[in-house]
């Protein structure tokens, strides 16, 4: 949920598709909370295919079983929230990860598919570009700075996690402030925003609501008035 939060601040999300796939992220899996008791999760995991093993990029991934993977989150997706009085929302979403998984067994097809829909159904009206197809240096920061530039983002929205390791001067050499991202903390609806899907919280308090939600963390990148990427 912090992740989709950051992506709904931002007018362009730029999708990391050329970096190594990472087993232990959420690249192909994602934490179902319980709708009544949210301390109550369970993993949602597409089993994926590696055809490079470690070294594979996640572009290159693929799952394993399409039509079992889609099974599996028809199913329990609608175990955990079919109940919601916000199921239609949900539902919404649903609807267009189970259409890419009839059409697809690329990892990344699905991964953004399932982005897009919730930003969607929040009424985010942002532009979504692949990292694949813009030339970059190789190095971490350097490689997000150049992203930025390329696209004519004159702001970097950086989360907690990367202000840890972002250097900034390759964004200070384009010219790029970094802007920190923080979501809040004293709120019951984000106390799960680092580990849940959102689509608990969607169920939970529908599109509206979790969309002034996520509004209260973009007021000041907002203040910019410019245009704001993240990677």
């Amino acid at each position: 949920m912090s992740t989709l939060a950051k992506l709904y601040a931002a007018d362009r999300w730029i999708v990391l598709d050329d970096v190594q796939f990472a087993r232990r992220d959420y690249q192909h899996r994602a934490r179902l909370a319980d709708l009544d008791e949210p301390a109550r999760q369970q993993w949602l995991t597409l089993p994926t295919h590696l055809p490079q093993g470690r070294s594979t990029l996640i572009n290159q991934a693929r799952l394993v079983d399409p039509q079992r993977s889609r099974r599996t989150v028809h199913l329990l997706v609608r175990q955990y929230y079919g109940r919601s009085p916000r199921w239609r929302a949900v539902s919404d979403v649903l609807d267009a990860v189970l259409d890419t998984l009839d059409t697809s067994d690329r990892l990344a097809d699905v991964a953004t598919a399932s982005t897009i829909a919730l930003l969607t159904v929040l009424g985010w009206s942002g532009t979504v570009l692949d990292s694949s197809e813009i030339p970059t240096r190789p190095g971490r920061s350097e490689r997000l700075a150049d992203l930025a530039a390329a696209t004519g983002s004159t702001h970097y929205l950086c989360g907690t996690g990367g202000l840890r390791y972002l250097d900034a001067d390759p964004f200070d050499a384009h010219g790029i402030p970094v802007l920190p991202f923080h979501t809040p903390v004293d709120d019951l609806l984000w106390l799960w925003a680092r580990r849940a899907s959102s689509l608990w919280a969607l169920s939970a308090v529908g599109p509206g609501e979790l969309a002034s939600q996520f509004a209260a963390p973009r007021i000041a990148p907002l203040q910019s008035g410019n245009e704001r990427s993240v990677s």
